[in-house]
C-alpha cells in the first residue's frame, strides 16, 4: 500500500490521482451565451454531479487556468444560465472537439456538426443532437481558494428549471431514463472515456 501526502505533490499530480481514482464520472456538456449574447458558448467537464432533487440541483466544477476564469464559468456568473447536456456515444467526438482552448469570442460549436436548438425557460439555446437537455439557473457560485488564497476553481451549483428527454430514452408512465437507449459516456483518467458496461443489481437493507 503507498500511502501519500496530497500535501507533498503537485497541483497536477494530485489531479492525476484524483480523475484516475474517482471514475467513471459523468460529463456534463454545457452551453452558455457570452454577455453580449452573440457567442454560445460549448464545454464538456467531468467534475460533475448531482446534489439535490428539492430543489433540482447539480455540481459543475470549473478548474481555472492560470488563475483565469474560463468562458462557461464567467459566462454562467454573468448571464446566470446554462443549459447542461447528457454526453451520450452519438455526440462523444463532438463533444471532444469542444474541448479545444478557443478564444472568447470563438464558439466552439463551429467545429462540430451539432446544431442548436432554442429553449424555453433559458436564454442559452441546448444542442438539439443531446438526448438529455437541461435547462437551468446559477443557485450558487462557491469559489476555491489553494493554500495561498488564489481562486483555482469555480464550482457551480445550478438548479434546474426545464428537463427535455428524447422519446427513445423516457419511459413517461414511471418517470424513468432508460439507460440502454441513453448509451451515456463517463470520464476515466488521460484521454479514455468507457460506455455503461455490464449492470448488475444489489438491493439494499431496510
Amino acid at each position: 500500500m503507498y500511502t501519500l501526502n496530497p500535501n507533498d505533490l503537485t497541483s497536477r499530480d494530485n489531479y492525476k490521482l484524483m480523475s484516475g481514482s474517482v471514475v467513471p464520472r459523468p460529463i456534463a456538456f454545457v452551453t452558455t451565451l457570452s454577455e453580449d449574447g452573440s457567442v454560445v458558448n460549448a464545454a464538456p467537464f467531468s467534475f460533475f454531479n448531482v446534489v439535490s432533487s428539492d430543489p433540482p440541483v447539480l455540481s459543475i466544477s470549473i478548474n481555472r487556468k492560470d488563475g483565469v476564469m474560463k468562458d462557461t464559468a464567467r459566462n454562467v456568473i454573468a448571464g446566470q444560465e446554462l443549459v447542461v447536456h447528457i454526453c451520450d456515444e452519438s455526440i462523444v467526438n463532438e463533444m471532444n472537439e469542444t474541448a479545444a482552448l478557443l478564444e472568447p469570442h470563438e464558439s466552439e460549436l463551429e467545429r462540430t456538426n451539432l446544431t442548436t436548438v432554442g429553449s424555453t425557460v433559458v436564454a442559452v439555446p441546448g444542442i438539439q443532437e443531446a438526448l438529455i437537455r437541461m435547462e437551468c439557473k446559477l443557485y450558487q457560485h462557491i469559489p476555491v481558494s489553494n493554500d495561498e488564497g488564489k481562486p483555482v476553481t469555480d464550482l457551480l451549483l445550478v438548479r434546474i428549471v426545464q428537463y427535455h428527454f428524447n422519446e427513445k430514452v423516457y419511459d413517461p408512465a414511471h418517470h424513468y431514463i432508460l439507460m440502454d437507449q441513453l448509451k451515456p459516456i463517463s470520464r476515466l483518467a488521460g484521454n479514455d472515456y468507457a460506455k455503461l458496461g455490464e449492470r448488475f443489481t444489489v438491493v439494499r437493507p431496510v
